[in-house]
């Protein structure tokens, strides 16, 4: 094989290229990460994970180091479209979330992967790519010049217009939507409209805002989030654009303070004092929305993650659930090729398993969005939608549709456990060492055979070099053994040391 400067490089330092080079690094290889800016965007984005991706951060230690206290717990209410989902009394209630901006997620990620030792390398800008059998080669433009770095594989997390896909010539299908005019804004709210201690919004002639909720209007939609007292994130939508890409393709940064005012009037019907924050002052307006997904996840030796793979509109948070678990899902496959003992179509997996979980978070999210419309007829659906919403067992198909959790991959097991294939729970754990959970016995990355009273240890030891092994209790045991793999989800569970042996094999490779 030829030489090459590096075994994985990362374009895009983003929550998901920056989670990605910490997956790799946990998984035994170094990655390189580059992007083309100078340093990080200040510009307000994401505001919160919502759904499998807090469990996936937990399982990493990441979690408390983003704001949560303790451990991942489901939220008992959502909103699917800007109608209420009231999960209370769900006894299985997979979703969760966790307010926390897009900037302090990324200085999180970029601290945890200083602390791996992953270098950074801002300033870089890839303009170029070409590979063979062995490697990939990139093209940048970057502070001192053009450079061409080599790497034994890619993963490009560089966002929507990423350039990677586009140098990979991999279709990026779908629509874009220029029939509305968004305008968003970080601003100040002063009581007694801003509730104190609440985080609602008290607006005379409508009543109680709720914090993280959208308000659909038949002029628009208002959506507004606190992240601390008195500051907040504010958004107005209004129909009305001309529906034409060529003519409405457009952002405008910094907008003033007044629009953004006037458009949050004009949709709710009442004014809402808006005022200039103490610091970080920001608002755009734009004319765009774009819902595609790429045609494939892996060209040759390049993977694509996150918004390079997949974007979509905003509604119900799913962003960086969908890219981030798609990076969990990668990275080890991807160490395990890099170090050599990954299965034949390992790789591929990637695509086979996560391209239909985009597919279905393109579906409701454009639901979600075509519930959001103006008119008589979009309000006599979202009235039946409510009817339904009523329906516990439909509001768990919904609830887990947004979460993730209805994600149930094919291991290609023989053995038809309920387990197999879908992530495993937070198990309360009793070992040796005294108590613990899934969670913390996750943190190292690595494939984990948990025996809970079935005996199996011994099949894995000889796989001692790629897959921890636990002997523990729980109550209530699911299987006599189960083997997880790094991304939570189970490759095999059950009672059969045949099967067991199987399922190593076909994700860990021949043993040593």
């Amino acid at each position: 094989m030829s030489t090459v400067d590096h075994d994985v490089i990362v374009v895009g330092a983003g929550p998901n290229g920056l989670l990605a080079a910490g997956e790799l690094t946990l998984a035994g290889v170094r990655p390189l990460v580059l992007d083309k800016l100078p340093a990080p965007n200040p510009t307000p984005k994401a505001n919160g994970l919502v759904g499998r991706v807090s469990e996936a951060l937990d399982r990493r230690g990441l979690f408390t180091a983003l704001g949560g206290v303790d451990r991942p717990r489901p939220i008992p209410h959502f909103q699917f479209g800007a109608l209420d989902l009231d999960m209370s009394g769900l006894t299985g209630n997979a979703l969760y979330a966790l307010p926390v901006p897009q900037l302090r997620m990324e200085q999180v990620l970029a601290e945890r992967a200083a602390e791996l030792g992953v270098p950074v390398r801002r300033g870089h800008e890839v303009v170029g790519l070409e590979q063979d059998a062995d490697r990939v080669t990139l093209h940048l433009s970057t502070p001192d010049g053009e450079l061409s770095l080599t790497a034994r594989y890619v993963v490009a997390a560089d966002g929507g217009r990423s350039a990677v896909r586009k140098l990979c010539g991999i279709g990026f299908p779908g629509i874009t939507e220029t029939d509305f005019v968004g305008r968003t804004g970080r601003v100040a709210i002063d009581p007694p409209v801003a509730v104190p201690g609440t985080g609602e919004l008290d607006v005379p002639g409508l009543g109680r805002l709720r914090s993280g909720t959208f308000r659909r209007t038949e002029r628009g939609l208002f959506a507004y989030g606190m992240f601390q007292p008195g500051l907040y994130s504010v958004a107005a939508f209004e129909y009305g654009g001309s529906g034409d890409p060529k003519a409405d393709d457009w952002t405008r940064d910094d907008i003033e303070l007044p629009e953004l005012a006037a458009a949050v009037e004009r949709v709710l019907g009442a004014p809402v004092p808006l005022g200039a924050p103490p610091t970080g002052a920001f608002a755009q307006a734009s004319t765009v929305s774009n819902s595609r997904q790429a045609e494939r996840y892996r060209h040759g030796r390049v993977l694509l993650a996150g918004d390079a793979a997949h974007v979509h509109s905003g509604m119900g948070g799913p962003g960086l659930n969908l890219g981030m678990t798609d990076v969990v899902n990668l990275g080890w496959k991807l160490a395990a090729a890099v170090r050599g003992w990954a299965p034949a179509d390992l790789l591929d997996s990637y695509h086979r398993e996560r391209h239909p979980v985009g597919e279905r978070v393109l579906m409701h999210s454009r639901a979600q969005t075509a519930l959001i419309g103006p008119g008589p007829h979009i309000t006599a659906l979202r009235e039946l939608m409510d009817e339904l919403l009523a329906n516990p067992a439909n509001v768990q198909h919904v609830s887990d549709l947004m979460s993730g959790a209805d994600t149930r991959y094919d291991m290609g097991s023989t053995e038809d456990h309920d387990l197999t294939g879908r992530w495993l729970p937070d198990l309360p754990l009793d070992t040796a060492a005294g108590p613990t959970r899934v969670a913390e016995v996750a943190r190292s990355g690595r494939p984990l055979l948990l025996d809970l009273g079935g005996g199996r240890a011994k099949v894995a030891a000889a796989w001692e070099d790629r897959v921890d092994v636990l002997v523990a209790a729980t109550p209530e045991a699911p299987a006599g053994g189960v083997l997880v793999r790094p991304d939570g989800h189970v490759a095999w569970a059950g009672d059969d040391p045949d099967a067991l042996e199987g399922a190593l094999r076909r994700w860990f490779g021949e043993p040593t």
